[in-house]
């Protein structure tokens, strides 16, 4: 398998499975002296990991990272950066009902299509479970940037959405409930929403915003590696993605030129930012704002036709521990992801100027 590599300057590279005894990383690219606060990329672990709430999956992973080299009394040496976590509560059985089948809207039948044979075993190396390994390497490169600052919340879960914008809102409240809305009655509602279709066996989708603030002015290249581009690319990466939008969005193409162009400020920032930080793919100074779509996650506990590897249609039900809605543990995976392009870029930024 290819591509198991993200980043340029700053590079991770990932193995392991969901159900295979550990996953984990290698980065390289980071510079030497950086003191790593190696409690603050555990509290961003401990975000993500499940069975942390009522609305996520029950499955009970302490996602303690344990660094392997590349740290040395506290500062990064400039070497690769080695890191595992261990899978420690693994449930396999609860997959042998499709070691022959195909679950719908999973990568399944793709995966066997293409490589001719996988792990049943929760999805493998398909699994959402990969995405810790991002969260790692997302909280070293925000230390390395940490000027600038990456707050991603839950914005909607179905037809439940804030209502306020972003400059409205409270960013400390994000950690303060379980679905990680900072406009805490909307939390309320999401949460309960979350919990009814969780016992009708269903799942639900939803939106996380991420704004990126201190953004200084000439990340990002102007053709092929538009800063917008690789957010979007890194944001499409991630499992159950279904849409990114940055700016303006699609909300946009509703608007006309003399009222959507952002006009100047004297110190050169601008009076709107409907270009949403980012203009001819290169970061302008003003706020980073974009929004990621999630859909429903596809293990559903309720009964539903697919196939099987010979094609006869089969009934299947999903089992064991899901999210029935992956949104609220996303969160941090969004601002990693986000964290990792903006790193490359700065690194890229220091070496090109003199």
């Amino acid at each position: 398998m290819a591509s198991n590599t993200f980043g340029n300057l700053l590079k991770l590279t990932t193995f392991g499975e969901s159900h295979g005894a550990a996953i984990g990383g290698v980065i390289d690219g980071c510079p030497a002296g950086l003191e790593l606060d190696l409690e603050a990329v555990q509290a961003e672990l401990n975000r993500r990991r499940p069975g942390q709430s009522a609305i996520v999956t029950a499955r009970k992973e302490p996602d303690e990272v344990q660094f392997l080299s590349g740290v040395f009394e506290g500062k990064t040496t400039g070497t690769s950066i080695g890191f595992v976590i261990q899978n420690t509560n693994q449930k396999s059985k609860d997959y042998t009902h499709n070691v022959d089948v195909f679950r719908p809207s999973h990568a399944d039948y793709t995966y066997n299509k293409k490589y001719g044979v996988r792990d049943h075993r929760g999805g493998g190396r398909t699994s959402a479970r990969e995405t810790a390994n991002w969260v790692v390497a997302g909280a070293v490169a925000k230390q390395l940037i940490s000027q600038i600052k990456i707050n991603a919340f839950t914005s909607s879960v179905g037809e439940i959405t804030i209502n306020k914008p972003y400059q409205d809102l409270d960013f400390s409240l994000i950690e303060s409930n379980a679905i990680r809305c900072p406009e805490q009655d909307v939390a309320e509602d999401m949460i309960q929403h979350i919990k009814e279709i969780k016992k009708q066996g269903d799942t639900i989708g939803g939106t996380i915003t991420c704004v990126i603030q201190n953004v200084p002015v000439g990340l990002g290249e102007p053709i092929f590696n538009k800063l917008h581009a690789e957010l979007g690319k890194a944001m499409l990466s991630i499992n159950a993605v279904k849409g990114f939008e940055y700016g303006s969005g699609f909300c946009g193409t509703k608007m006309k030129g003399s009222e959507h162009n952002d006009q100047f400020n004297q110190d050169g920032s601008t009076k709107t930012n409907l270009s949403g930080g980012i203009q001819g793919g290169v970061s302008n100074g003003m706020d980073i704002y974009f929004r990621v779509a999630f859909k429903p996650v596809a293990t559903l506990i309720q009964k539903q036709d697919t196939i099987d590897s010979e094609g006869n249609v089969v009934e299947m039900q999903g089992r064991g521990r899901h999210d029935p809605c992956v949104v609220p543990r996303a969160v941090p995976i969004v601002e990693a992801m986000a964290a990792l392009v903006l790193v490359d870029f700065y690194l890229l930024d220091k070496t090109t100027k003199i």
